[in-house]
């Protein structure tokens, strides 16, 4: 009798044990997949487009600040910090953090991350447009995201190094990506349909900066501006050179970027009596709670608003 209780407790410890064990490991799981992967991106359009299709899976750090121009920036020490920091870094390329001070370049070789692996251009797969026509490494445009094919293909790259990085939640990261896509699909095709409405001697986007090239080969607006990239100045020959061009047309309105003094844009609406219509958004998404303050919004304001100064 006694044999035989010992030969249960025996099996009531050995079950306890294994119920013990089972449940450390469930724990154990539990923790590795609540772990969220740390995710660094160089701006503001970059980080919505990654948070539309993350949304709370990640911990995410935008570099340059709201209404700040990416082409030259400073890191700041929280930014050096959270790329060390990261299993995943995301940065427009074509020129745009690689050029002139070659701030990126710098911030990921101190970080000692390496492309292709830790860090990776959204760009890859877009069809590029070059500055001043010439097809040479350093004079890409890098403003591709003004068409919202491209923001696409910014889209899916990012989801794809996601799923690949963190793949637990690569069927999340899927769903939400089939969800954005069809809503800048549906934003393109509207917008494409509004501006063939437009007479061809009215259509032309005048801005600042010439960053509205792959805006124009999308929705079949020619372009002109001031100066070919922010990097340059608004000089008196610049806006001469513009002036005169537009004097020639039957243009009705003038355009300035948020992220730009507004100065430059200003005399040549003076010296040619074109007004300038409205503020549109370029090299940043807007203020939270401001019109523009997601990469969709900010394209539907640039759409809507770029529609009605020229149909007016």
């Amino acid at each position: 009798m006694i044999e035989k209780y010992k030969n249960i407790l025996i099996t009531f410890i050995a079950l306890a044990a294994i119920v013990f064990l089972v449940g450390c490991s469930n724990k154990k799981t539990d923790q590795v997949t609540d772990k969220k992967i740390n995710v660094v991106v160089t701006n503001s359009i970059l980080a919505d487009i990654t948070k539309n299709i993350a949304d709370d899976k990640i911990n995410l750090h935008s570099i340059v600040p709201v209404g700040k121009d990416p082409h030259e920036y400073e890191p700041l020490p929280v930014d050096v910090q959270k790329t060390s920091k990261a299993d995943l870094i995301f940065y427009n390329g074509l020129n745009l953090e690689t050029g002139g001070n070659a701030w990126f370049t710098k911030l990921v070789n101190n970080a000692n991350k390496k492309e292709n692996i830790d860090y990776f251009p959204v760009s890859t797969g877009v069809e590029v447009i070059y500055l001043e026509g010439k097809n040479t490494e350093g004079k890409e445009d890098p403003h591709a995201w003004l068409n919202l094919e491209n923001g696409i293909i910014y889209a899916k790259n990012i989801e794809q190094q996601l799923s690949k990085k963190d793949p637990v939640n690569k069927d999340f990261y899927k769903h939400n990506l089939d969800k954005y896509v069809k809503k800048l699909s549906d934003l393109d095709q509207q917008a494409k349909s509004k501006f063939s409405l437009i007479p061809e001697n009215e259509k032309m986007i005048v801005t600042s900066e010439g960053c509205f090239k792959y805006f124009s080969k999308a929705y079949n607006i020619p372009s002109a501006y001031i100066w070919e990239i922010n990097t340059e100045e608004g000089t008196p020959d610049q806006i001469k050179n513009l002036v005169r061009k537009l004097r020639a047309t039957e243009l009705k309105s003038l355009f300035v970027e948020s992220s730009v003094d507004n100065r430059p844009m200003k005399t040549v609406s003076k010296d040619t009596g074109i007004p300038i219509y409205s503020t549109i958004f370029t090299d940043s998404v807007a203020k939270k709670g401001e019109n523009g303050d997601s990469y969709y919004s900010m394209m539907k304001w640039n759409l809507d608003q770029i529609y009605k100064g020229l149909a007016k």
